[in-house]
């Protein structure tokens, strides 16, 4: 978004010249969807916190369960281990203060956390991609979904903070080949979300306008996203977030199940 505010102006200049201010406006059906990964499609919950939880392990920090996992995903692997990592930090100065002295904990200041996160997620995305879809699974409803929107000819797109190579394997594990014109995950010098470029480079490739498309996430960063890129801000309801951490980021409807999404289209 722009000094004043205006995105329209933004995504005229980015990339489409055909983008006009009168389309934007004019009430139209969704052409296609951007869907989110983790939490939106499938849950994964259980295969990060087994991955992230090995390489904390290696580390010599104590293993979080996987409910400590649900407000930390969204963001990438790198910031998944940053948080990780703090809350092992919280946990052993804890401990430390009533007396105990087991576990990893990090001297060294912020510099060394930084440089300890880095380690972790990278070892975390190599346990990760080793085992990708142990106990993942995609959310009921969702395959239908995905059927009948390519039955009416939907584009749909997967944008995702994961890693892109996992995020590959875990889409090629899942889902049927085709449901998807283009699965896109973090890659070095891209965009990543919530900045809008990565949403607008996939426009460009699906041939659509942020008028055209809804985003559905299930986090706040799915949804801020949305609404800074000018797609539809769709929340689910059954994925990790609450419904008033995706309301507050600005979703303009939340859907209970997959199949109400096709009342958008």
């Amino acid at each position: 978004m722009n000094a004043h505010g205006d995105i329209f102006t933004d995504f005229q200049h980015y990339r489409l010249p055909h983008f006009t201010f009168l389309k934007y406006y004019i009430h139209m059906k969704h052409k296609g969807v951007i869907f989110d990964l983790d939490g939106t499609l499938i849950d994964t919950l259980g295969d990060i916190a087994a991955s992230m939880n090995k390489a904390l392990e290696l580390h010599g920090f104590p293993s979080l369960e996987t409910e400590a996992y649900r407000d930390k995903v969204g963001w990438g692997i790198r910031r998944l281990a940053s948080l990780c990592l703090e809350e092992c930090c919280r946990r052993d100065s804890g401990r430390r203060d009533s007396g105990h002295q087991d576990g990893g904990h990090l001297d060294g200041g912020l510099n060394n956390q930084e440089e300890k996160a880095a380690l972790i997620a990278k070892d975390m995305i190599r346990f990760y991609t080793e085992n990708p879809v142990v106990y993942t699974k995609v959310y009921p409803g969702i395959l239908q979904l995905l059927t009948e929107l390519k039955r009416k000819k939907i584009k749909t797109s997967v944008l995702t903070n994961k890693n892109d190579p996992t995020a590959q394997l875990i889409v090629a594990a899942l889902f049927p080949q085709g449901y998807f014109s283009i699965v896109r995950g973090e890659t070095s010098g891209r965009p990543r979300k919530p900045d809008p470029a990565c949403v607008w480079d996939l426009l460009v490739e699906m041939d659509l306008n942020p008028a055209d498309v809804i985003l559905a996430g299930d986090s706040e960063v799915d949804i801020e996203t949305a609404v800074s890129s000018g797609c539809f801000p769709l929340g689910v309801s059954w994925g990790y977030r609450s419904r008033e951490t995706i309301t507050k980021a600005g979703a303009r409807h939340i859907i209970e199940k997959p199949e109400q999404l096709l009342e958008l289209i």
